[in-house]
């Protein structure tokens, strides 16, 4: 079997890279012939398809009139992108073409070849993008659903994508182009969703849920984490609806407890102001972390908290954790009630609450070391029972693709 990968990025750009590659490892030791369409970059994988990547222009920040034209352009339909895509396709054969993030970078025009050569096409959803111009359904400060029923010029009104006009404008005529040409619905025969809360918020966005099939990504399991570190650890960018603020103002309340947090973001600077302001001593921020570095951070850490105010879908921060076997304190919140037994291999927690993670913080405090391994054995066997290895999911992936 023949198959193209296609994703804005081919670095290690975030979660949906990292998957992509993992995937694409595992599809090759299985004898496939696996090739990639992405964006030039200087931190790029190696690839011997990088012949046919298409150039990736810098969308944070302003180069001039007409290089911003251009990019803009594009937003909206990348020529090159879609000439890469027919090259690639003419010169392939590919049996199966797999999306995965394609917005702003590579566009909807890709998907214009492929129905054109018939391709099978499927697509895993690693956000909410194919319902919302800013992929996350968060603005303002708090969950949005306001673009639900191709209102798309709500993300004009509330500035879902920049303080700036003209970035929201273009993202909801990005959007509304794209709904109304159904591009994505005529294109992919079946969209791959992480989480039955993924599949579950676009069948309630109006998209055909037939479609739809939840793959769960796959855990390595580890070792389990020998922990007695004393602390509890979270990892992910420093950004508002990660919550992060939150847990320290919970923190400050149980001083008892210490916590880590890994990462970087926008917000780094503001959560090292409210450190010092509220005077908590027990939070550090570590910053990010990788490799031998954050593996030791999970190995001696008591529990992992991820605490989003926003939609989370399935976090490889949370992957990574039950695959060492730690106790999960989540938000209630997305895709996250999926990834844990509550009361048993960790404990969910009310949105947005500031009492309800204090009490979850002082009630996983008062636990006792015997308590806390049960609840890290059980986070482990949930693990091993509900998640698939590397190549066990790879091979779900290939059962969708045989079955299209």
């Amino acid at each position: 079997m023949k198959i193209l990968h296609v994703n804005k990025f081919f670095d290690l750009h975030g979660g949906a890279e990292i998957y992509m590659h993992d995937l694409m490892k595992q599809q090759k030791r299985a004898g496939f012939d696996v090739h990639a369409l992405s964006t030039l970059s200087d931190t790029n994988l190696s690839s011997r398809d990088k012949k046919r990547f298409v150039k990736r222009y810098d969308l944070s920040k302003s180069e001039g009139a007409l290089i911003d034209l251009k990019k803009a352009a594009n937003y909206l339909w990348n020529f090159e992108a879609e000439t890469a895509m027919e090259k690639a396709l003419t010169d392939l054969k590919p049996d199966v073409v797999h999306l995965h993030n394609i917005y702003h970078h590579l566009s909807t025009s890709i998907l214009k070849p492929i129905r054109k050569h018939k391709v099978c096409c499927v697509q895993t959803l690693h956000d909410l993008k194919l319902a919302c111009p800013n992929y996350r359904m968060y603005t303002e400060g708090s969950i949005c659903e306001r673009c639900k029923n191709g209102r798309y010029s709500e993300a004009i009104k509330h500035h879902c994508i920049s303080p700036k006009f003209f970035p929201n404008a273009l993202a909801a005529a990005e959007m509304g182009f794209t709904k109304f040409r159904h591009a994505y619905e005529r294109t992919v025969h079946a969209f791959i969703c992480p989480s039955d809360f993924m599949a579950q918020k676009m069948i309630d966005w109006g998209e055909p849920a037939s479609k739809f099939k939840v793959v769960r990504m796959p855990v390595t399991m580890r070792k389990p984490a020998f922990r007695g570190g004393g602390y509890l650890f979270a990892a992910g960018r420093l950004s508002t609806e990660k919550g992060y603020d939150l847990l320290i103002r919970a923190a400050a309340k149980v001083p008892e407890i210490k916590i880590k947090i890994a990462g970087r973001g926008p917000l780094q600077d503001e959560l090292q102001d409210l450190i010092k302001e509220l005077g908590v001593g027990n939070v550090e921020l570590v910053g990010f972390k990788r490799g031998l570095d954050l593996a030791n951070l999970y190995r001696k850490a008591e529990a992992y908290v991820a605490c989003p105010i926003g939609y989370e879908n399935s976090p490889l921060t949370v992957l990574d954790a039950i695959g060492y076997g730690l106790p999960i304190i989540a938000t209630r919140i997305g895709g996250l009630p999926e990834m844990l037994e509550d009361e048993k291999s960790g404990f969910l927690v009310d949105r947005g609450n500031l009492d309800a993670w204090v009490r979850t913080l002082k009630r996983f405090a008062a636990l006792t070391k015997e308590e806390r391994d049960n609840m890290a054995s059980a986070s482990h066997k949930f693990a091993e029972k509900k998640y698939p290895d590397a190549a066990g999911h790879a091979e779900f992936i290939e059962e969708i693709y045989k079955s299209l």
